[in-house]
């Protein structure tokens, strides 16, 4: 048999409704709400009950409110850290600027003096950037420098090719100064061809060769 009979004699329509609410309340976050819903609760067994979903909706309140706290760390970690790469990622650019610079030597010739290890990420930065600077300036002659570079390996020595013939399609001539005697060695053991690269002890010879060509071929310089 069902109906009233079978409650409890604490049970009414009334509470049950009132626990029910409370229940909706905290499933959308308003524990507050729902805590006022099961404030001082009839000392009974139903009461029991409420007080009972009361303390557990107060330590779920607790609980969601560390929750939110640690995402809220997490988020300021986030913009934090992205602020960091943002700046580290900025240096790195500056160094990269610093590490290739390209000068204006003479009119038509640009200098891009190599400093360390010529790596694959660095040489493509360079002859993006060098590149460039012939395209703006129509540069007849590029002198790559490498009194900076200790060693020439299989992969520096496969960059400068590399760089070479990429200038020499934007109709430049690319010149090698400053190669110390050992990486010209370590050139000709790795069989690199050195008639591709044309190189001469200093800048200063660069720039001579440079300027002795021109006046042969009849073109005429100004200093920059």
């Amino acid at each position: 048999m069902s109906g009233d009979s079978d409650k409890p004699p604490d049970f009414t329509d009334e509470r049950m409704e009132r626990l029910k609410n409370a229940m909706a309340l905290a499933s959308a976050g308003a524990f507050d709400a729902a805590l006022e819903h099961l404030a001082d609760p009839i000392p009974d067994r139903f009461g029991v009950l409420e007080e009972m979903l009361r303390v557990f909706l107060s330590e779920l309140k607790e609980m969601n409110a560390r929750i939110e706290e640690v995402i809220a760390e997490l988020e300021r970690s986030r913009l934090e850290l992205e602020t960091k790469l943002e700046t580290i990622e900025a240096q790195r650019e500056a160094i990269r600027e610093i590490g290739t610079p390209i000068v204006d030597a003479w009119e038509g010739i640009l200098v891009l003096p190599l400093v360390g290890a010529l790596d694959a990420e660095r040489a493509a930065a360079a002859s993006a950037k060098l590149l460039q600077r012939i395209a703006k300036s129509h540069a007849r002659w590029v002198l790559v420098d490498l009194t900076g570079v200790p060693v020439i390996d299989a992969t520096t020595a496969d960059h400068l090719v590399r760089m070479a013939g990429a200038v020499q399609l934007l109709g430049s001539r690319c010149l090698l100064t400053g190669m110390r005697p050992g990486s010209a060695s370590a050139l000709v053991a790795l069989g690199v061809d050195l008639a591709q690269l044309t190189s001469l002890r200093s800048v200063r010879e660069g720039l001579r060769y440079c300027l002795t060509q021109d006046r042969a071929a009849g073109v005429r310089s100004a200093r920059p």
